[in-house]
């Protein structure tokens, strides 16, 4: 899988184009109402409990819009967070900070939302289990929003088309001898996985030996899932998919599958609740 590189410029570029989208054409409006001059120290509160992310993106925003603003961060990112904690203290000009506000809540509580929805369900299978997300991200955000992911325990799915080869349903559904996908795939094999999605039992037994690396087994019940484990196990990792959630993930993960992947860790996620406070 392809690193996700959280760069300055990465960072900075993120945050150019976030200010940008709050602020054409005229900038803030309501804060030039207030005086120039009051310098105040404004609080970032947590409102619930979870995993802390995004801080620097937070850092660098209020960079951008005033580079006398002091950021000190209490927390660091991947940190558990309490309702009540103060995560940091931002010192400066408070017309500078409230056109700041929003696009630095913005980021933290996305990212933290992600992080700590990703580390729900990492507590409820343990180190048995691996959980990751999939490309079910927001248009140009799937760098950021993977990144959430890490920070909650979880692990990255392939980030683009050009990791790995995924033999989906789809791909499945174009050929009769859908082996043939498969045998294509392990004669141009460049230092690519191979993944297998299949959705039955019959399906599975096809392909069972040929030369690839991971078997998706999608929308399977626990019973089909158990047994498609056990036929599997020797031969390939193992992937569960399809329908997760924090009520059924325990479950799954007890017919023995290595990995599961989540959807709804990326495009289904409550932002956590944070604020600014005076």
């Amino acid at each position: 899988m392809s690193k996700i590189q959280l760069s300055k410029n990465f960072i900075k570029s993120s945050c150019k184009l976030a200010l940008n989208e709050d602020l054409y054409p005229s900038g803030d409006i309501t804060s030039d109402l207030i005086n120039k001059n009051i310098i105040k120290s404004v609080k970032m509160i947590s409102n619930e409990n979870g995993i802390l992310g995004g801080i620097e993106f937070a850092k660098e925003t209020f960079k951008l819009i005033d580079k006398k603003i002091k950021f000190k961060n209490k927390k660091r990112d991947g940190s558990l967070i309490k309702k009540g904690e103060i995560i940091a203290i931002i010192e400066g000009n408070l017309k500078s900070i409230l056109t700041g506000e929003r696009v630095a809540l913005n980021f933290v509580s996305h990212i933290s939302g992600i992080a700590s929805k990703t580390n729900k369900f990492v507590k409820i299978v343990g180190k048995k289990t691996k959980i990751c997300c999939t490309r079910k991200t927001i248009p140009n955000l799937r760098v950021i929003q993977k990144y959430g992911v890490k920070l909650g325990g979880g692990i990255n799915h392939r980030f683009n088309l050009s990791d790995e080869y995924l033999i989906k349903d789809n791909h499945i559904s174009s050929e009769k001898n859908f082996e043939n996908l498969i045998q294509r795939a392990i004669t141009n094999k460049v230092r690519k996985k191979i993944t297998v999605e299949v959705d039955n039992i019959s399906q599975l037994k096809r392909i069972l030996g040929l030369k690839f690396d991971r078997i998706l087994l999608d929308n399977m019940s626990s019973k089909n899932l158990r047994k498609a484990v056990t036929m599997s196990k020797r031969l390939y990792e193992t992937e569960a998919s399809g329908g997760v959630t924090l009520k059924n993930v325990k479950k799954i993960s007890s017919t023995g599958v290595d990995r599961i992947s989540v959807g709804s860790l990326t495009h289904t996620v409550n932002s956590l609740d944070l604020k600014l406070e005076i």
